[in-house]
């Protein structure tokens, strides 16, 4: 709307109003000049969100009459809008005499704009109501503010009202439809409205690009984006930001590499947007350094991008950076959010520092941020895994929310690290007793029962997850050799170098075994004798992952390995011996952390 403002002409001044007195410093203005030259201040102080000289202004409209004209309210509005002062918005809007559509569509794209999504829908209804016709700059308005409250009921209503008026034709009301459907997960409703719109624009593509990532259809949304490139669509930061989402999930790195290049080609790698994408997608794919590349690249960093640093240190154990971007962020008046706090406590927990983490917990609340269960977990994790299983236990028993499936799991990791069966027990029966649970939580309590020896009590956990209908998840681990993943089990031989893969692991056991090494079975958490043990631990899939690295990769180049499950404790003791034995550097992530194996060590100390 603002665009069109700026191209076409201000129409013809309505008649003087009675109160209108000319005021310095305009009063050099006939009255029509005057109209003229207060719409286009307004413009330019809008562009410049200018708030002290818009308010200003907004005083000599009132006192000069000029605020019974539509076109002027109009423009306050939108002023209001963009100064972020959404309530201005509307009380301009309530206070003037004559309401036209362009002033509708004005206070529901401030509230859509401000974060007030309910108040766009609920005005939606009201103009409705006042007999006015919505039109192409209302209807994206509207279905954002369904996108964003996740209400596809909603935006079905709005949907059918486009239908009724026609404008369902329309590229950007379509596009904003698909965009709706996609971020309220109605992916086949967001589809069809795609297929059957006859133009569609970058709001359209990205919208399903968007819908596809956040389901987990990886394949689906790299299909439609190499289908983007091909029909010559220009593509914005939000369509390669999801893109480049899939590969961090997938994490596909070499994919991931080229999209980069893409992005660096179009001049989109400079976007905070994008940026935080790339540093996501480097970290997950064990390149840190890629990350803080990026980091340092983006010249305007905005709040998402110090929050995917600061995650990424906290994966790798770069405490102390993550602890140093923080002051920084700081300092250059940047206020942390509740995901930067989870970043922190989430630091702390994988390096131990309980008072770290107590400090952090606590400055969180001062910065007026109410602690959700993600956040109570990380600070269950850092006690319980400190061995402080009590403190632990009395953090959940005092949170002012009801604890979740998460923090009970928390607390279940700590018993199990430090053999406290009897608290695990207490754990799981509050939580069993709440809701049916994941298979997560009947994992962790069998695996605490059978690391002491309580095979019967195991046997029992894991017949509570058969008899739900629940399987465990298979662990999996996974190496990318170009554009191919390959990927291993526990004792696969699927694999076309299986017979070089186990070749490699006999070979690299017997030097392991001359220089120290010696299989600890009591990971093997199941009651079968010594030598299956053994067998059992020795062909772990993280193992078979490494050996295919190992025959594969030239020797400049790190073995990057990704698991779906935790490293057992043994294989983190095995590819200690394997960095040192072979010389090479190992990256393995499980489904909790990074681990940079080299020369022996491992980055995270032996504390996971």
């Amino acid at each position: 709307m603002l665009h069109q403002l700026l191209l076409n002409p201000v129409p013809k001044p309505p008649p003087i109003p009675p109160s209108y007195r000319p005021l310095s410093p305009l009063n050099q203005f006939s009255y029509e000049e005057t109209y003229r030259h207060i719409c286009n201040l307004l413009l330019s102080l809008t562009h410049s969100r200018s708030l002290p000289k818009g308010l200003q202004l907004h005083a000599h409209i009132l006192k000069s009459g000029l605020h019974t004209i539509p076109l002027v309210c109009h423009h306050l509005i939108n002023f209001y809008s963009k100064t972020h002062l959404p309530l201005l918005s509307r009380q301009v809007f309530d206070e003037t005499p004559e309401k036209t559509v362009t002033t509708w569509s004005s206070v529901i794209s401030s509230f859509a704009q401000n974060e007030l999504p309910w108040l766009a829908i609920e005005f939606f209804r009201r103009m409705l109501g006042s007999n006015f016709r919505p039109d192409d700059h209302i209807f994206p308005s509207a279905t954002k503010s369904c996108a964003i409250l996740g209400r596809h009921d909603a935006g079905q209503s709005i949907h059918c009202v486009a239908v009724k008026t026609g404008y369902d034709g329309d590229v950007f009301v379509g596009s904003s439809l698909v965009d709706m459907y996609a971020k309220c997960r109605a992916i086949w409703d967001a589809r069809k409205m795609f297929n059957e719109m006859p133009e569609r624009n970058v709001v359209s593509w990205s919208g399903m690009i968007y819908g596809y990532t956040q389901l987990g259809e990886n394949e689906e949304a790299l299909r439609l984006f190499r289908l983007a490139l091909y029909e010559n669509l220009d593509v914005n930061d939000f369509t390669f930001s999801s893109v480049i989402h899939v590969c961090s999930n997938s994490t596909l790195l070499e994919l991931g590499k080229q999209i980069h290049g893409l992005c660096f080609k179009t001049s989109f790698d400079s976007s905070s947007f994008v940026g935080s994408s790339l540093i996501s997608l480097y970290s997950k794919c064990g390149v840190i350094e890629g990350a803080y590349r990026i980091f340092d690249e983006v010249l305007v960093k905005n709040l998402g991008l110090w929050n995917a640093m600061l995650i990424a240190c906290a994966q790798h154990t770069h405490t102390e950076k993550a602890f140093d971007l923080f002051k920084q962020m700081e300092s250059a008046g940047v206020k942390p959010n509740f995901i930067t706090f989870l970043g922190m406590l989430y630091a702390c927990s994988h390096a131990g520092l309980v008072e770290k983490g107590q400090y952090y917990f606590e400055l969180m609340k001062k910065y007026g941020i109410e602690p959700g269960d993600q956040h109570y977990a990380s600070l269950v994790h850092l006690l319980a895994r400190a061995g402080k299983l009590q403190d632990a236990l009395s953090v959940i028993k005092e949170m002012p929310i009801e604890p979740t499936e998460c923090v009970w799991g928390a607390f279940l990791t700590g018993c199990r690290i430090h053999g406290n069966t009897e608290m695990a027990a207490y754990a799981a029966d509050r939580v069993f007793e709440l809701s049916p649970v994941g298979s997560g939580l009947h994992v962790l309590l069998s695996n605490a029962y059978a690391a002491v020896g309580r095979y019967e009590d195991a046997a029992m956990a894991r017949k509570m997850l058969r008899d739900q209908g629940v399987k465990k998840e298979t662990g999996l681990s996974w190496v990318e050799e170009g554009n191919k993943v390959h990927t291993f089990a526990a004792g696969d031989t699927r694999h076309a170098k299986s017979k070089e893969i186990y070749q490699k692991l006999q070979e690299l056991g017997e030097e392991m075994e001359r220089a120290g090494y010696t299989a600890d079975t009591s990971f093997v958490l199941r009651q079968v004798d010594v030598e299956e043990k053994n067998q059992t631990i020795r062909y772990h899939s993280e193992r078979l992952a490494v050996a295919f690295g190992l025959i594969t990769f030239p020797s400049d180049r790190p073995i990057r390995v990704m698991k779906n499950l935790r490293i057992c404790g043994d294989c983190h003791t095995a590819i200690k011996f394997m960095s040192k034995c072979s010389g090479r550097v190992i990256i393995v992530r499980d489904n909790n952390r990074f681990h940079h194996f080299e020369d022996g060590k491992c980055s995270c100390g032996d504390y996971w």
